[in-house]
């Protein structure tokens, strides 16, 4: 009974649902509940699963990828781009540095060479998955150090892939002969006895080829899918999109996690963005709840038991290199001191990918049973430890060192709702809010600075503390029954995301909507908004009419001319939105509206010239008669 499929989900289900509410009730991470689970039903403490939690873990390894995916989603080509700098500076340091240290430090106790460069190339990988749940259940993806730690993960999966090509020139013994050797499996991939130009060349054209079907390809089957109006075609597809992307992947060698994040960064500017996040959001959940779980059950402890030394030794001394490594990889990039730390203790484990490639070398004959044994229950420990440390950092060291955040306090419980809802209370939302409140209208206020919040109150205003852009909030605020919203706060990519879903779930609401620049306006442009308020546009253009009033122009003509001048702007906004992303059609464009807007304006002055010196002229008359 104990080997049916059935059985077996009914532990790891029972396991997840008695051990994860425990883990956070002691204000544990979610990954720590999840891993406990799997030690206790794993085959060393009450042996409800045997040793196919390998197997196990080898599925469930389709969470991370459908994880890498989601990320992807959230990150468009642009960001991408931006992020170049430290996911390959970064990145390569972290990697170049764990090598390198782990390597001399190997050799100086005596380890033979390759044995040495194979361990090494483990240790410098980290776990997307514990590194990222964390970071993400913490809140600090869109920190500095989340950010750096996405990058230098990322790098990780891209170099994983030279890693394993690496490994069969350390081996002495023909890699066609040690194919399922040593435990009965084989290693393909489509090119692998091809040249390594016509697989570089290969492994390019698969990258491009993601992009190409990803715009042209994949969201017209989607329409297809949406238009059918059926849900779980929509669920099978978003599935297909994934699995499909990464059986490409490995055909020719590559991480399917990597193929999924670059599917994700392809489709993150797609209209179906938010639905495949709900579609696959509760996939990813469950896969990566059971591979923390399979990691866990994978703890061989009478491999511990007969090593005790040498395993807690290598434990120890692996997140002690990797966290100096990235410590000094923080400093050299910059990073405040609490944010090094996050990233140091973050990443300090061995990663999920140092599996296959163990196994691989101990297929290759590098590793013996005995050394595989052992460094696989030496990765399972450092990712089991590392979110205990990652608890011990974030409330015993952060609170002393670096910059101090904000005391973590609960949203406010909404008591009026009104017709208008106004997010941020800054120095551009208070204006807002106090010229409505003195013409007798109400509105709902949500700011997410604590402090401000407070202050706020005590000068009489009622504002309510949270994170306006979650949905959540905003629907405890009354959002389906609002009229208006006004998004006043600062954050640029915040406003463009919550715009989206709003406009999905919510399309008779109407959008009132702060841009810092032009460049963020022709964004929301595009998303549909019409009332955009760039950050000091009035205002310079009453500076400017100022400026001719005291030149000696007419101050009512000047009024009229401003108030024009504020019109073809906007009229020209919604021209050149379309061709923004044509540097040189866009500046072709930008000199043409110019052009037109001068000439407009003057003709406007002449004609209101004229109409001045007919009124005065009439007037004039007037008095002498």
């Amino acid at each position: 009974m104990s080997g049916s499929i059935l059985f077996e989900a009914i532990v790891f289900l029972t396991g997840a649902i008695i051990c994860v509410p425990i883990a956070r009730r002691l204000g544990l991470s979610s990954v720590l509940g999840y891993l406990f689970a799997g030690i206790i039903i794993g085959p060393f403490l009450l042996g409800f699963v045997g040793q196919e939690g390998q197997d196990i873990l080898h599925f469930a390894e389709f969470g991370v990828v459908m994880m890498l995916f989601l990320v992807g989603l959230d990150i468009d080509l642009r960001s991408f781009w931006r992020m170049r700098k430290a996911i390959f500076g970064m990145g390569g340091a972290q990697v170049i540095g764990s090598i390198l240290l782990s390597y001399f430090i190997l050799i100086w106790l005596g380890v033979e060479w390759r044995i040495a460069l194979t361990i090494s190339m483990a240790v410098a990988l980290s776990s997307t998955a514990i590194s990222l749940q964390s970071i993400k259940e913490n809140g600090l993806f869109h920190t500095t150090g989340g950010k750096s730690s996405f990058s230098i993960l990322l790098f990780q999966d891209i170099i994983v892939i030279l890693m394993l090509g690496v490994l069969p020139l350390l081996s002495n013994i023909d890699p066609m002969q040690t194919q399922g050797s040593q435990n009965g499996t084989e290693r393909h991939y489509l090119l692998e006895n091809l040249p390594l130009w016509i697989q570089t060349i290969a492994i390019l054209l698969s990258i491009i080829s993601i992009v190409i079907a990803g715009r042209y390809l994949i969201v017209p089957m989607l329409r297809r899918v949406a238009k059918s109006g059926v849900r779980e075609l929509l669920v099978a597809m978003a599935l297909l999109i994934v699995f499909g992307i990464s059986w490409l992947m490995e055909l020719v060698g590559l991480s399917p996690a990597l193929g999924a994040f670059l599917g994700g960064v392809v489709l993150a500017t797609s209209e179906f963005k938010h639905e495949l996040e709900s579609t696959l959001d509760p996939f990813k959940a469950l896969l990566l709840g059971l591979f923390f779980m399979a990691v866990g059950t994978s703890i061989n402890f009478l491999v511990i038991g007969d090593n005790p030394l040498v395993v807690s030794g290598l434990v120890v001394g692996v997140i002690v290199i990797k966290a100096v490594i990235l410590y000094v990889v923080g400093f050299i990039f910059r990073l405040k001191i609490d944010q090094r730390l996050l990233l140091a203790v973050g990443l300090a484990q061995i990663g999920e990918f140092a599996f296959v490639l163990l196994s691989f070398s101990f297929e290759l004959y590098i590793l013996t049973r005995e050394q595989l044994d052992i460094m696989l229950a030496v990765t399972a420990l450092t990712m089991t430890i590392t979110p205990i440390l990652g608890m011990i950092n974030e409330r015993l060291i952060l609170p002393r060192v670096g910059t101090r955040e904000s005391e973590v306090r609960p949203m406010d419980q909404i008591e009026k709702k009104h017709k208008i809802i106004l997010l941020g209370f800054g120095h551009f939302g208070s204006t807002i809010g106090r010229f409505l409140r003195a013409h007798g209208v109400e509105a709902t206020v949500l700011d997410h600075d604590s402090n401000r919040v407070d202050f706020l109150r005590k000068m009489g205003f009622e504002v309510y503390y949270g994170d306006g852009t979650r949905m959540d909030l905003l629907e405890s605020a009354g959002i389906a029954a609002a009229d208006i919203i006004i998004l006043a706060i600062d954050d640029t990519d915040a406003k463009l995301e919550l715009v989206r879903k709003l406009k999905t779930k919510y399309p008779n609401l109407k959008y009132m909507v702060r841009a810092k620049n032009t460049f963020d306006a022709y964004e929301l442009r595009k998303l549909g908004v019409r009332h955009i308020y760039r950050e000091y546009f009035g205002t310079s253009i009453k500076m400017a009419g100022d400026v001719l009033s005291d030149l000696g122009f007419d101050q009512e003509a000047t009024q009229t001319q401003v108030d024009k001048f504020i019109k073809y702007d906007q009229e020209s906004m919604a021209r050149l939105a379309d061709t923004v992303t044509n540097k040189k059609e866009y500046l072709f464009q930008v000199r043409e509206e110019i052009a037109l807007q001068e000439k407009l304006m003057a003709e406007d002055l002449n004609i209101g010239k004229s109409k001045i010196d007919a009124h005065r002229k009439t007037a004039e008359s007037q008095a002498k008669s």
